[in-house]
């Protein structure tokens, strides 16, 4: 099985990019930059999703491809106007890569793509209420990229993606940025610490596009481990780790109870899927490896 990976070095998509390599798949890269010491195992195909090596690329022949590049800066990425351009550049992209013959396309998506009921999110049944640029940005290239695709007989799984977290993300990320400051003993005030999310650990992100990939599930899916956690909760459990219990306070305040981003996880746990990072074997790991 030919995979093609766009984004394969970001933090998801290098995380992808590796463990699909360990499975067994033939996995190539599309990126500006080939890494100094690239892997044998990885065919490096150059360019940018504006700009490919069209020719390298069909000379690859994929069979899936996995659309994982996108602005993803903490601070940035929400309100990015790159979110608008990077929605024509990938229909650029899918509607000639889908000419060379491409069976299945796996895209992420986000679960901020829903509107914010309260209850956990499912792909038939929750309302679609994007809100940010980057949401909007993605919900329009769902819309647009279906019929595209359908046209060309070519399947296509969209991953809305809930809260990953893990090695290599980046450190101004909640998950990083909490360890780093509670490691230097700085005090950290919540302002939002009854706030509800679904984190789920890289490695099983992408134990899941793995199952996406080996199946014909088409339609949105719901990547996440279909628990929810507080805030504070997570800060409480990264500050016990390091032994700074001392340093976190709660910001006053009414509990909304339409904050809450927890995933149904159902359509995914059909395919035989199962989460295998506890969130706190997950930060314990991440802690240890920022200690080396």
């Amino acid at each position: 099985m030919r995979v093609l990976v766009t984004g394969g070095t970001g933090f998801l998509g290098g995380f992808l990019v590796r463990s699909a390599v360990a499975s067994g798949l033939t996995v190539a890269v599309l990126s500006r930059d080939v890494p100094a010491e690239p892997s044998p195992d990885v065919t490096w195909i150059r360019g940018s999703l504006a700009n490919p090596d069209w020719s390298a690329i069909q000379k690859w022949n994929p069979e899936i491809c996995v659309h994982a590049a996108w602005i993803a800066t903490p601070g940035i990425y929400l309100d990015s106007p790159e979110n608008g351009i990077l929605v024509e550049t990938s229909l650029d992209f899918f509607r000639k890569l889908s000419g060379f013959g491409l069976r299945r396309a796996i895209v992420l998506g986000t679960c901020i793509e829903y509107a914010m009921t309260g209850h956990p999110f499912n792909e038939e049944s929750t309302p679609l209420a994007p809100l940010s640029p980057y949401s909007r940005a993605k919900h329009q290239l769902h819309l647009q990229l279906r019929p595209l695709l359908a046209d060309r007989r070519c399947s296509l799984a969209w991953a809305r993606i809930f809260y990953p977290y893990g090695p290599g993300e980046h450190p101004a990320r909640l998950t990083s940025s909490l360890i780093d400051r509670l490691r230097a003993g700085e005090p950290v005030r919540l302002k939002t610490p009854d706030s509800v999310k679904d984190y789920i650990h890289v490695a099983d992100v992408a134990s899941a596009l793995l199952h996406l990939i080996r199946s014909d599930m088409d339609g949105a899916i719901n990547i996440g481990n279909g628990v929810g956690i507080r805030i504070a909760d997570l800060a409480h459990l990264i500050a016990g780790v390091l032994g700074h219990p001392e340093l976190i306070e709660e910001a006053p305040g009414e509990r909304n109870p339409l904050d809450i981003i927890v995933s149904d996880n159902s359509r995914l746990l059909s395919l035989g899927w199962r989460p295998e990072v506890s969130l706190e074997s997950g930060v314990q790991g991440m802690i240890q490896k920022g200690l080396k």
